[in-house]
């Protein structure tokens, strides 16, 4: 790998670990935003629906712009945005300023998000062999130490505010860092015909389909385990971090061993062998209770569910360019593959807390396990990518 490539590798690097963190930091503080503005169960799924919406609602001008003017600067202008938005996000005026805080987080994240996995994609390619399993395992470096920190936060009093503006100042200076680091805007900018609309190849919503269950299963594990633990099981605002925090650490540990095992398994029995894992590990953790039972679940869960979104966006972005090649730009497909599958953090927060407030949320977590299960009876169709 060349020097560019290495320094572009870094860039992209450091750009997975800031969405990670921010991520992480912000579902450690969940339990605090639902004290703070005194919500149920209910209301606070309604309000993560609003950052779900934020997200969905980015994907396509994301993947628009990505392409048309490069992921460069659209990486850019979506780390400032979550800079900002964090901010916005701690002020915490009323419930309504909570949900219009959250939209604008939520699209921000998506931004920044749809634009580096479109710059992964070229480096990946450029570089001659697999790398996203390594990007996504950043990204949850990123969420494990953004959680350890959320936690402490939380634990000494720290406002969310405080927090945001710690966050948004950290951020700004990474981003001066960086900024010559990544590949020019030329690099994946795509021409765009003028005429009808080509319809794009059913394949891509097949692999979001299998990142729908992931994302659902994902979502529920950063909103909801923390809730679990301290509602539940009353543990203290540092222990209910932990579910998340072990789960940060198995999806480290699995997408880091992921490009490997997809090359010598094959990405589908990696998929079903995922489904099975974190199906019955949420499960079991889940019937047996208690603190020690949900980290072991929820470390189960992480590693079934790792290797999932990095495949799907390497094999759209790898298939964009090549056999689908002046059909559709890389950065549309994984914008096409993240529109389907974060669809299950729009459905998944709001499905939890209502159904959680009719019947304890313990036993509602068990539809995300049966979700899980169905990558297993999907995974076959991943023979086709």
């Amino acid at each position: 790998m060349d020097l560019e490539l290495r320094r572009a590798k870094l860039a992209v690097t450091i750009a997975f670990l800031i969405n990670g963190f921010t991520a992480g930091t912000f579902v450690a503080r969940i339990p605090d935003f639902k004290k703070i503005l005194e919500i149920s169960n209910g209301t606070l799924g309604l309000s993560l629906l609003f950052v779900s919406i934020g997200v969905f609602a980015a994907l396509k001008p994301a993947g628009r712009n990505a392409a048309k003017f490069g992921s460069q600067p659209v990486i850019l202008w979506g780390t400032v945005a979550i800079a900002m938005t964090y901010v916005l996000l701690g002020l915490l005026f009323n419930l309504q300023w909570f949900w219009f805080s959250l939209f604008l987080f939520g699209f921000a994240l998506a931004t920044q998000d749809v634009s580096m996995n479109a710059h992964a994609v070229v480096v990946e390619q450029r570089a001659g062999r697999r790398l996203m399993s390594y990007f996504h395992a950043m990204f949850s470096v990123g969420t494990l130490f953004g959680g350890v920190l959320g936690g402490l936060f939380s634990q000494w009093d720290i406002s969310p505010l405080q927090q945001g503006i710690s966050c948004a100042i950290l951020y700004l200076i990474a981003l001066v860092l960086i900024r010559p680091l990544f590949l020019p805007a030329a690099v994946d900018k795509h021409e765009f015909e003028i005429g009808n609309r080509v319809k794009h190849p059913f394949i891509f919503w097949i692999f979001g389909l299998f990142g729908l269950f992931a994302a659902l299963s994902e979502g529920a594990a950063g909103d909801w385990g923390g809730v679990l633990a301290r509602d539940a099981f009353g543990a203290t605002p540092f222990v209910s971090t932990l579910p998340y925090i072990v789960f940060c650490t198995a999806m480290i540990i699995g997408r880091f061993s992921g490009d490997s095992l997809a090359h010598r398994f094959g990405a589908s029995h990696v998929i079903a062998a995922g489904g099975l894992i974190s199906g019955t590990g949420l499960t079991v953790g889940l019937l047996v209770g208690g603190i020690p039972a949900v980290m072991i679940a929820w470390f189960l869960l992480g590693i079934g569910l790792s290797v999932v979104i990095p495949l799907m966006f390497s094999a759209a972005g790898t298939l964009a360019s090549t056999k689908y090649s002046g059909v559709i730009a890389p950065s549309e497909a994984v914008a096409k593959v993240s529109g389907v599958s974060y669809f299950g953090f729009v459905i998944g927060p709001p499905l939890i807390g209502f159904i959680a407030d009719a019947i304890e949320l313990r036993w509602t977590l068990l539809l995300i396990a049966a979700l899980a299960y169905l990558l297993v009876f999907a995974s076959k169709y991943a023979k086709a990518a």
